[in-house]
């Protein structure tokens, strides 16, 4: 009898328009690959971009927050696993899974340390430099770091984010598992069929309008970087993709400038593969960047900031340019634009990573290891989890009387 795998998701998966939606996609992909019954629910609106689960063979259904039908639901699954979709899901569902599921193994998806993101974004609108007291101090950190103690295992896309936890915060290894996006490795077949240096042309950015991180890069681009580069390459174009682009954005068009507006890409990939680089001048954000992931998928070399590219490269040579000075960003950008040697280089380097870092059979193999040896020790390894017991104790017993609370409300 197959094993049952319930996803709560923060929203439906949007693997077209961004990277948590890929991420997601490939989670599901690799637990049907192991032969799990697969339910996702959600408390949120699909949308036009959602995609279509049931095509997978996977069971949709709606949830409502804060009402006891989600325990009659889990009662009648009974599943086996349940993973919640970044720590505001299993805020609100933690305690119910806990008290109506409690033999299922509790996983939390982090997507990357919201935290993090979040306290990083308000240095930069402060003008202020970031410290990790900053981060270590903000309410949401102690939220998050709760809901991983509550956690029997923490999916962690992020090297930096797995040394954070254990050295900053104390958090045990044993809680936490290093799992990147997960992706087919580069043949040589696949660069011969890739564009040449000589095929591609121009700049592209791209990224959700959804997200934080990407509206400040773009703003930046616009006022600062592209100006430096159209100085020295007068013939050259910016092209700016992504959904959900804001109508702010959307007005920065300006073809007499080489700044294009475009709106939501729906290959990517052939829209990488037009163009000679990716500039992602990232400010601020967490985890690891789907963008900067895809290019070197599709042999485009990149200019990015130690924030773009923390954590995906792990001391081996980046896909091109990783610098915080936005000058040295510009000229960068136009080394790689002009000289094909080093456009070359970086485009190698971008393969090595692939298939050193990120494939998919190796980290599957890696990932349902890991899952059956917590589950044949679930018991013992939850006794000792002492903070986690004590914070599902204490803490979800609030939360628990407060969703209940809300559902009588809503009853009046």
């Amino acid at each position: 009898m197959a094993k049952k795998l319930l996803v709560i998701g923060h929203v439906w998966p949007e693997p077209k328009t961004t990277a948590a939606g890929s991420r997601m996609l490939q989670l599901l992909e690799t637990f049907i690959s192991f032969g799990y019954e697969i339910t996702f629910v959600s408390t949120a609106a699909k949308t036009g971009f959602s995609l279509d689960l049931t095509s997978l063979g996977i069971t949709e259904a709606t949830i409502t927050l804060n009402h006891s039908s989600f325990d009659d639901f889990l009662v009648k699954l009974k599943p086996d696993m349940v993973i919640f979709d970044r720590f505001m899901v299993e805020e609100q569902f933690g305690w119910r899974v806990a008290e109506f599921a409690p033999k299922a193994l509790r996983i939390l998806n982090t997507e990357d340390l919201h935290s993090l993101r979040k306290a990083r974004e308000e240095a930069v609108k402060k003008e202020r430099e970031f410290t990790l007291d900053q981060w270590k101090n903000h309410p949401m950190t102690l939220r998050e770091a709760s809901s991983i103690y509550r956690s029997d295992i923490n999916l962690l896309i992020s090297p930096y984010e797995m040394d954070l936890l254990e050295q900053e915060l104390n958090i045990p290894k044993a809680l936490l598992f290093h799992l990147p996006f997960m992706v087919d490795p580069i043949s040589p077949e696949t660069v011969q069929q890739w564009p040449s240096f000589e095929e591609r042309s121009d700049f592209v950015c791209i990224g959700n309008g959804k997200h934080a991180p990407n509206m400040d890069s773009i703003k930046l681009l616009k006022n600062t970087i592209w100006p430096l580069i159209r100085k020295e390459l007068p013939r050259a174009n910016l092209y700016i993709y992504g959904a959900y682009l804001p109508q702010m954005v959307k007005d920065m068009h300006h073809s007499k400038t080489g700044f294009h507006v475009k709106g939501w890409a729906e290959n990517v990939g052939e829209v990488l593969q037009k163009h000679r680089s990716l500039l992602a001048p990232l400010r601020f954000g967490a985890g690891i960047k789907g963008k900067l992931l895809d290019a070197m998928i599709h042999g485009i070399p990149s200019v990015t900031t130690s924030i773009g590219s923390e954590g995906m490269h792990v001391g081996l040579p980046w896909n091109g340019t990783v610098t915080d000075d936005w000058d040295a960003f510009a000229q960068s950008a136009i080394q790689l634009y002009q000289h094909e040697e080093n456009w070359t280089a970086a485009q190698g380097n971008g393969i090595v990573l692939i298939n050193s870092l990120y494939q998919k059979e190796i980290l599957q193999n890696q990932l349902i290891i890991h899952l059956n040896e917590a589950t044949e020790h679930l018991t013992d390894h939850r006794n000792r989890n002492f903070i986690g017991r004590l914070l599902h104790h204490e803490t979800l017993t609030s939360t628990k009387y407060l969703a209940k609370w809300i559902e009588e409300k809503h009853r009046k």
